[in-house]
């Protein structure tokens, strides 16, 4: 049971997709060199424009151990025919690197800092950044959102979490019952729990985040994302949590998932003025809350 939860995250977040990864048409460019090892980024834009265009950085799935850039490039070709500019970022992972969770957060948080600083650059508006991931990616994205520290305060300004893992260790009086997260330590995070859990750090300074995520997920359980919903209402921030009846994990990237999700993504980027309205994906979901 010790290693149970790294095991199921990094399978069903990381199977069938190539690791290193070919997406042919992205740019790639280095975004961080640490330890000798190059970090990527993957860049997807369909029509320049001399106007800024809104981003969005994605972080992989796979327990911070597994995984690959590439889970996330059907939704960069997405966002990017949408007029986005969207990439897919590396960071580094126990099974190619030996790190622990910690230097995952460095390098989410490197990466985001390297994407507002070269902002001009890429076309991109430095103040339309939004952060999203799945499962531990999840986890990453919603770290550059609350955490403060551990190399970069540059924050998104709004994040999309599939299945994200947001509560790392018990919340005041927080119903936390059949969440394995809860059985994360220091030993295995590098880092105290509490330190690395995006719920515990949440303020002011969070963005306007979506939540998508399966009721009937068995590695992140469902009530991880109510607890963090819960503590956003409580500090007045926007958050809107959206469950899909009986899905399981990892469910986003198969249909009628990953339409379904698509299309609430789109919908939430339209709501904050970053897109231009345009006709549904398609699927049905439940709003859960918001």
């Amino acid at each position: 049971m010790k290693h149970l939860l790294f095991f199921l995250l990094a399978f069903l977040s990381a199977q069938a997709f190539d690791y290193p990864p070919v997406m042919e048409g992205a740019k790639t460019e280095v975004y961080r060199a640490v330890d000798g090892t190059e970090l990527r980024a993957w860049i997807f834009e369909s029509e320049p424009s001399e106007k800024p265009k809104p981003a969005i950085v994605f972080f992989f799935g796979g327990g911070w151990s597994k995984g690959s850039p590439a889970q996330f490039e059907r939704q960069c070709r997405y966002f990017a025919d949408r007029g986005m500019v969207a990439i897919t970022v590396d960071y580094r992972v126990k099974s190619r690197h030996d790190v622990k969770p910690i230097e995952c957060v460095k390098d989410a948080k490197a990466a985001l800092a390297w994407v507002r600083e070269h902002a001009e650059r890429l076309g991109i508006d430095p103040n339309r950044i939004a952060a999203a991931g799945s499962s531990a990616g999840g986890h990453l994205a919603a770290c550059t959102g609350t955490l403060t520290g551990f190399g970069s305060d540059e924050r998104p300004n709004a994040m999309i979490l599939f299945n994200p893992v947001l509560v790392l260790a018990p919340f005041n009086d927080k119903v936390l019952k059949g969440f394995p997260s809860a059985k994360l330590n220091e030993q295995r995070l590098g880092a105290k729990p509490e330190a690395l859990s995006p719920a515990h750090h949440i303020g002011a300074h969070t963005p306007p985040t979506l939540i998508l995520h399966g009721t009937n997920d068995t590695t992140v359980a469902f009530r991880n994302t109510e607890v963090f919903t819960e503590v956003m209402m409580d500090a007045n921030r926007s958050c809107k949590l959206v469950g899909y009846e009986g899905k399981h994990h990892g469910f986003f990237n198969k249909s009628p998932g990953y339409e379904q999700t698509l299309e609430e993504a789109d919908n939430f980027l339209v709501e904050l003025g970053w897109l231009n309205l345009k006709p549904e994906v398609g699927g049905q979901r439940t709003e859960v809350s918001h």
